[in-house]
């Protein structure tokens, strides 16, 4: 099979008899209001979605996960819940959520939606009721209020950053009007944090996941799963300022990874369990090794938890080969897949990121005065090779809506038009993510690129989207989309989920190269051609002539 050629999957009904599918399923993300527009007020939404099942059907995803279509004022582009038991207006209603649901499994298309515990938005009906009780109240025991430090309690409970930038800690008004008691939010001051040491917190959460899974849904992807539970006493802590923002390469973090979530997740496996069809658990845990990031996928706990540490490795092999190794290893030893991942709503596109030449923590974005910006076709060719490599790896694998397209970062958004929380909160220090927000093309000709039938966009689409467009690429056998619905149906067809993985050596220190099944891998992240075997299958990019592979390439290579 060449990347000129797909193998169609039928239309399937969802196997609900225990087949573990999670284990290893291509998922693919929506960013629900950069998706599809049906409206045409420039915010995707759920008719929109469902209006393009069917090109997610010819991809050949197994499962949607659908970032925050419920109901919020959008501080933070849905990840601030008011109400978690219904959907926005702004993306239709539960009629359309329904709808959605029941067109996505018509195709034989799993859904997981996600689910925001770590805090809820300042509009959510508990938190006004804690404005208008009195402290020591069971309406404020639901969130993290305090007594501020200083004479007056003028001063913050600690010295805890917002991941977003600035304080973490906003001090209210109380009642009658004097200065209050303050309240912890780890991202926007709109999002004030829940406390999950109080029960009734507890016991809210089942009520919301019974509400979704007895609506059919086939699992939760977990925002921010190693936030809930913070450390004793809430010490000081200053974190390193290279890191990233959610605290993946850092250790004993007091707000992140404190072992009392774990109880959290091993009370929802066992409600999960309680429903036919293996729903799951997938946890955004940004921890500093793969071996940490396994303990939330222990048999009692999630099913799944993203690979960050693969996420932001950089593309060289001595590195790649010890990611993959670890991962594998740490998730084996404890009956999980690796579930690998190259891009998402929260991080740098991985065609341009690939190419950065700078440092760049996760969450800081790029944009026009970033440093070491990428060159787009260096990027492009090394996020084609780091998705072959991806794609045959065992486990599960997760896809980022608009990288079957092979779009970059948008870099250029103007300042007046950014929305991301990060760079209002810090003065345009960091320019955020919504350069890999921005609503992606489906038509070269059209208003908005098909995205929306009015042209009306969010965010602002760059005039290089109208080559990148999904109707350009699906006739062209070159393309990134060509390549995705090949290595997708090509994984499917050799059951390279289920493979186990097995090194090749020899082939110098730029490649990784292994077998899975029938299926060798092998990946070039040097500057220079290096020798390589024949019979290939599909190569990320061409020409691949003779018996050398060219830099920053991967091919598949076959027996068969």
């Amino acid at each position: 099979m060449t990347s000129s050629q797909t193998a169609e999957r039928a239309d399937a009904p969802i196997d609900t008899t225990g087949s573990e599918w999670w284990r290893t399923a291509v998922i693919y993300q929506i960013y629900p209001r950069s998706f599809s527009d049906s409206s045409g007020d420039g915010i995707g939404d759920l008719p929109g979605i469902t209006s393009r099942l069917d090109d997610l059907r010819d991809l050949g995803v197994d499962a949607i996960w659908l970032s925050p279509f419920q109901r919020s004022p959008q501080k933070d582009a849905g990840y601030d819940v008011s109400d978690y038991c219904d959907v926005d207006p702004l993306f239709g209603t539960l009629g359309d959520f329904d709808d959605m649901l029941e067109g996505a499994h018509a195709r034989g298309i799993r859904l997981i939606v996600d689910l925001v515990p770590n805090h809820s938005s300042d509009q959510h009906e508990w938190f006004q009721q804690a404005l208008a009780a009195a402290p020591g109240s069971a309406e404020r025991a639901r969130y993290m209020f305090r007594d501020g430090k200083g004479v007056e309690g003028e001063l913050p409970p600690n010295n805890w950053e917002s991941v977003f930038g600035g304080p973490a800690w906003t001090r209210i008004v109380e009642a009658d009007g004097s200065p209050g008691q303050w309240y912890l939010h780890l991202f926007d001051s709109s999002q004030p944090d829940f406390d999950w040491s109080n029960e009734e917190v507890r016991e809210e959460f089942r009520r919301i996941l019974r509400f979704w899974l007895d609506r059919g849904v086939d699992g939760f992807r977990v925002d921010v799963a190693h936030g809930l539970v913070k450390a004793d006493g809430l010490p000081d802590y200053t974190p390193d300022p290279a890191a990233g923002s959610m605290g993946g390469e850092e250790a004993n973090v007091p707000y992140w990874g404190q072992d009392g979530v774990h109880e959290v997740y091993r009370d929802w496996h066992t409600l999960l369990a309680e429903y036919d069809g293996d729903r799951a658990l997938c946890a955004e845990a940004w921890l500093p090794t793969p071996e940490q990031t396994a303990l939330w996928v222990r048999p009692d706990e999630m099913h799944q938890a993203f690979n960050f540490a693969y996420l932001e490795t950089a593309w060289a092999a001595p590195a790649l080969r010890s990611v993959i190794a670890e991962s594998i290893a740490a998730y084996a030893a404890v009956g999980a897949p690796s579930t690998w991942v190259l891009s998402n709503h929260d991080v740098v596109r991985h065609a341009s990121r690939l190419a950065l030449t700078a440092e760049n923590p996760q969450g800081h974005g790029i944009g026009p005065d970033s440093p070491g910006k990428p060159v787009p076709e260096v990027g492009l060719r090394r996020a084609r090779a780091a998705t072959t490599l991806m794609l045959g790896l065992p486990g599960s694998a997760y896809l980022y809506q608009g990288e079957e397209l092979g779009l970059p970062e948008v870099i250029d958004i103007p300042g007046e038009a950014r929305q991301d929380p990060t760079w209002f909160r810090t003065d345009g220090e960091r320019y955020g993510r919504d350069g890999c927000r921005v609503p992606i093309p489906w038509t070269s000709d059209a208003p908005a690129y098909g995205f929306s039938p009015t042209g009306d966009s969010w965010l602002p689409q760059p005039a290089e989207w109208a080559e990148l467009a999904r109707d350009v690429q699906v006739g062209d056998a070159d393309s990134t989309l060509s390549l995705y619905r090949s290595l997708i149906a090509a994984r499917r067809a050799r059951g390279l989920g289920a493979g186990t993985l097995e090194w090749v050596e020899g082939l110098g220190t730029d490649v990784v190269a292994f077998r899975n099944g029938s299926v060798t891998v092998v990946g070039n992240t040097g500057a220079t051609p290096v020798p390589m075997p024949t019979g290939i299958v599909i190569a990320s990019s061409g020409p691949v002539l003779g018996n050398e592979l060219p830099a920053d390439t991967t091919v598949w290579l076959a027996d068969d």
